[in-house]
């Protein structure tokens, strides 16, 4: 995993891609809470295979990119059969298309593609530098108007080293409980485990909730969110 979706913080992925490759291993990278928020370059880190999906960059349901380094997918049958991936087929044998063609068997998702490419021509035309810069400001903000006394915050202290993310419980009160009181304010956040429940435990609970920023959240939205927690005191 590149960059946490519990915690945000940014994981040595170049560091622990040297030290797979050391040991014979196949390094693989989760990326997917990272591409749309960050500058990422797949040719300085040299992994087997990156992933990364389309929904959590503006993008559609439904689709999402899956790097291989070319000496591995020469490598690689196909797993799923199906038109179009085929030259020629025979009662004995067949013969695959070209890389890429022989691993997209079947009718494409047509649509998604379109509407994933919008996304990145999209993205790269703000610039993923200038929403890396924007998440921290809001993530700054975010921190600096908790009260520390009600709200425990998981993760680096450090706004920059928060990614967009910031996970929290509240004194006396359950992770849903917030997130049901913030929603009836017309603030959605997420509660629950975030299918990482292993490190959510880690962290002495079993559920947080979950603040996740994006290039369309503003300041005046971080302090909308400041006034519901501070009314959440009462329930503490």
């Amino acid at each position: 995993v590149h960059v946490s979706n519990v915690l945000g913080t940014v994981n040595p992925i170049k560091e622990l891609c040297k030290l797979a490759h050391k040991h014979g291993s196949i390094f693989v990278v989760d990326a997917a809470q990272s591409v749309p928020h960050m500058p990422f370059d797949v040719r300085e880190v040299e992994p087997d295979f990156m992933v990364f999906s389309g929904h959590k960059m503006l993008g559609p349901t439904g689709i999402g990119v899956l790097y291989i380094r070319k000496s591995l997918i020469e490598k690689i049958e196909p797993w799923e059969l199906g038109g179009g991936m085929v030259k020629t087929v025979t009662l004995e044998n067949q013969v695959y298309e070209d890389i890429p063609f022989r691993f997209e068997a079947g009718t494409p998702n047509v649509e998604g593609v379109v509407g994933l490419a919008a996304a990145v021509e999209y993205l790269n035309k703000i610039g993923l530098k200038n929403i890396a810069e924007h998440e921290t400001n809001l993530v700054r903000h975010l921190l600096e108007g908790l009260d520390k006394k009600l709200i425990t915050v998981h993760g680096p202290e450090e706004s920059s080293k928060h990614k967009g993310i910031v996970s929290f419980n509240v004194k006396g009160v359950h992770p849903h409980d917030v997130a049901q009181i913030l929603d009836s304010d017309g603030i959605m956040v997420r509660s629950g485990a975030l299918c990482a429940e292993p490190l959510v435990n880690s962290l002495g609970v079993n559920a947080v909730v979950r603040v996740s920023f994006y290039l369309y959240n503003t300041l005046e939205e971080v302090d909308k969110l400041h006034e519901s927690l501070r009314r959440l005191s009462m329930f503490a």
